[in-house]
């Protein structure tokens, strides 16, 4: 049977704006208030994917959630014509107008866990959505992604869908941006790392500045409904340190691909127990590439989002490493991938260095704006919709930005009300072009 790993990016969505709204998230709050430029977003993001659809890879897209979500404003009690509803968010409510208007659903590491066929008791593809219920603004999401992943993995014979975990606390889920499949190749069984930032119900140790997000509880959840057994999981706890440093996800710390974990010295409270466990349950050897602090601080692991990089098998065997150009423009950055990561004992042998700045300055690289799936070629056939990357969808989803899109978007502009029109306009024909039927909630009215 023939794996291949297709990895879904999100489309930038047409309300792209930088709010500040993630809290522990260092670059969204730094650049909170500053203009954006939604076009230019969402044609870096498609650049991104057509040069690695070009390399080689299999580059899938995901559409944008439908923002600003007027049903969410109109639950909370905002009432009248949308524009009326809109008006009155703005001047009673900004930061809850901010939310309903945020395009995070871009970053889609966070749509979800998923579990290859390959590991599953059942012989499907399992998807959790996360419930994201650590931030309100993310909150909004799962109800849709829940549909779009069911519209596009629609097969139930090869597919399966579980709900989301309770929105609770106790089982805080932030997706695959913290859980890391390792195997030897993609179509052999693989053992899942599930990191997690702090324990609902007995945990000690937990971060002071900033927000854990994931729970263990979550993450064990995760695991029953995919039916996955203990000798296929290793659960650890993402040091604490590194969330108050602005380690947000799993993923802003470390990367994995089949027997390959880069990661920085302070990735994991327990740093030698992990390994050894990995170590223990996969079938291939474990391929540990550690960058010490002395290398790359905290600090520049998380300006330069080094870590948050894409790491993608090649057909030779050796695997290329697509980093955010912010990890050229930091010199102890760009001297540790020359000298420890391209020089030393391991796959990587290209890096590739890509334009995100509009999603970077959000908090969000590389790794950020896709999820992985690991899919035979009978999966990939079974595909509903028009989502698999390739020259011709390319050119439509670029000319649908280029006719839709604004190229300058401040926070007050989130109040207008022919913004909304333009992005309800522009979902519509979205859906079209990708073949995938009604999913977005104006839709289905």
């Amino acid at each position: 049977m023939s794996v291949r790993e297709v990895n879904f990016d999100g489309l930038v969505g047409p309300t792209h704006n930088y709010s500040g709204l993630a809290h522990g998230n260092v670059a969204s709050m730094s650049h909170e208030g500053l203009v954006s430029n939604p076009k230019e977003g969402a044609l870096q993001g498609l650049a991104k994917m057509k040069s690695l659809l070009d390399a080689g890879f299999a580059q899938g897209v995901l559409p944008p959630q439908q923002r600003p979500d007027l049903g969410a404003l109109r639950a909370l009690g905002f009432s009248g014509s949308n524009a009326e509803v809109l008006t009155r968010a703005a001047k009673e409510a900004p930061q809850i107008l901010r939310a309903v208007c945020s395009a995070s659903s871009m970053w889609t590491a966070n749509a979800g866990t998923v579990t290859p066929s390959v590991d599953a008791p059942d012989g499907r593809v399992h998807f959790t959505p996360a419930n994201l219920q650590s931030s309100f603004h993310r909150y909004l999401e799962p109800e849709t992604t829940g549909r779009v992943l069911a519209a596009i993995f629609r097969d139930e014979t090869r597919f399966a869908h579980h709900p989301v975990l309770p929105a609770t606390p106790a089982f805080s889920d932030e997706g695959a941006a913290n859980h890391t499949r390792l195997c030897g190749e993609h179509g052999e069984p693989g053992v899942h790392l599930f990191v997690y930032g702090r324990q609902a119900f007995g945990g000690k140790r937990e971060p002071k500045r900033f927000p854990a997000r994931q729970t263990l509880e979550a993450s064990q959840a995760i695991v029953r409904q995919h039916g996955l057994v203990e000798a296929q999981v290793v659960f650890a706890q993402q040091h604490p340190d590194a969330i108050d440093a602005g380690v947000f996800h799993n993923d802003v710390i470390a990367v994995g691909n089949g027997p390959v974990l880069l990661y920085h010295e302070m990735a994991f409270l327990d740093e030698q127990k992990t390994l050894d466990e990995l170590r223990r349950k996969m079938a291939a050897p474990l391929i540990p590439v550690r960058v010490p602090v002395e290398a790359v601080s905290l600090d520049d692991a998380v300006a330069s989002y080094l870590f948050n990089s894409q790491l993608l098998s090649k057909p030779d065997g050796s695997m290329a490493l697509v980093v955010p150009g912010e990890c050229q423009e930091n010199e102890d950055v760009w001297r540790t991938i020359q000298d420890l990561l391209l020089a030393g004992p391991n796959p990587i042998s290209e890096v590739l260095v890509k334009d995100v700045k509009q999603s970077m300055r959000n908090g969000g690289g590389p790794a950020c704006l896709r999820l992985r799936v690991a899919l035979s070629n009978a999966e990939r056939d079974a595909l509903s919709g028009r989502v698999l990357l390739d020259e011709a969808l390319y050119g439509e989803l670029t000319a649908w930005v280029e006719r839709h899109y604004r190229d300058r978007l401040a926070p007050e502009d989130l109040a207008d009300p022919q913004l909304a029109e333009e992005t309800l306009t522009a979902l519509d024909e979205l859906t079209r072009i990708l073949q995938i039927g009604s999913v977005y909630p104006f839709q289905l009215v």
